[in-house]
């Protein structure tokens, strides 16, 4: 027998949406769709997903979604604790197709090790009636499934059943589409790594500078509250910061930025790249700007580089103010103290 748990008090509220009717939920597929993109991650459209299936079968709902990357694990919930995504489990969408279980989540506990029995009750999972279990897949290829447990005696009519699996379908194209974005990113990611380790090669001393100060630039923004694009692109401000070396150490943070000329995805990045020496008080190059106008990626490169050629907080904290932004180097004492 289950053990009956009580309701997690952590649980994240219930979404407005969910509590309309399946005839009564979100139509409008321009809603849908902003919803969906408005965290344009596997993760954030999971999490939505669950959100509107939810709402197709009506009250008394929660979930969670499964990613197959060589491991099952789950990546977002609905109604459950935050701390169910991230666990690694076995369970009845190992076949891919549609499954009304009858017998709630009983499945899942006998095909788990007893050590997750444990995380299943603090979950509120060991009361489940009824559970359905609709696989995501693209062009073919398995990728998860959304699990809705009904958390009441209400059955699952064929027609929610069909709106369900015919709504994860759909959720499985964009999923397929983030993932080979990110495929991509890790791509570029690795092909920019290994170019710039080619040049750092040529000066023993320098091996690793860069990824040490693309690591410190991405802590930075992220204490500074930027965005996962824009981390994005500070990391390759970062990388390739020093790119220009190759024709020489003169000037050679507009010869970097001139390589990026033609990617204007990297904007910002270019900007950084050409503007990393320049000074707090104005007597920086190639342009001399000073203050807030230069631009807040170069600002932050300039001190992550400082740190990093340096090795201290305390010799970046003495050039606040004159060579580098007060604000930002006072972020790197809490980023790295």
């Amino acid at each position: 027998m289950f053990r009956r748990s009580r309701q997690n008090p952590s649980a994240p509220p219930v979404d407005a949406r969910t509590s309309r009717s399946a005839g009564e939920s979100l139509t409008d597929p321009t809603q849908v769709l902003a919803s969906l993109l408005s965290r344009p991650t596997v993760e954030g459209v999971l999490e939505q997903a669950l959100a509107y299936a939810a709402g197709l079968l009506g009250d008394g709902v929660k979930g969670y979604a499964v990613l197959r990357r060589g491991q099952d694990k789950v990546v977002a919930v609905y109604g459950y604790p935050r701390g169910l995504a991230g666990q690694a489990l076995s369970g009845p969408w190992a076949s891919m197709r549609p499954r009304l279980l009858t017998d709630g989540t009983r499945e899942l506990y006998e095909v788990n090790a007893p050590e997750l029995h444990k995380v299943f009750d603090e979950a509120g999972m060991s009361d489940v009636p009824l559970s359905l279990v609709v696989p995501v897949s693209d062009r073919g290829r398995g990728i998860g499934a959304l699990v809705l447990d009904r958390t009441s005696s209400a059955p699952v009519s064929p027609t929610q059943q069909e709106a369900v699996t015919r709504w994860a379908a759909s959720v499985g194209a964009l999923v397929g589409l983030i993932e080979s974005r990110e495929d991509w990113q890790h791509t570029a990611r690795q092909v920019t790594a290994s170019v710039v380790e080619a040049v750092e090669s040529q000066e023993f001393e320098g091996l690793g500078h860069a990824q040490q100060v693309a690591e410190s630039s991405v802590r930075l923004g992220r204490s500074l509250g930027l965005s996962g694009r824009e981390l994005e692109e500070l990391w390759f401000a970062a990388t390739l910061h020093d790119l220009g070396k190759l024709h020489g150490e003169a000037g050679h943070a507009q010869v970097g930025a001139n390589f990026l000329h033609g990617a204007p995805q990297l904007a910002e990045a270019r900007k950084a790249i050409r503007h990393h020496h320049e000074r707090w008080d104005g007597q920086g190059e190639p342009d001399k700007l000073s203050g807030e106008d230069i631009p807040l990626f170069a600002r932050i490169l300039a001190v992550a580089d400082a740190y990093v050629h340096a090795g201290s907080v305390e010799a970046a904290e003495a050039q606040a103010g004159i060579q580098l932004d007060p604000r930002v180097v006072e972020h790197l004492g809490k980023v790295i103290r």
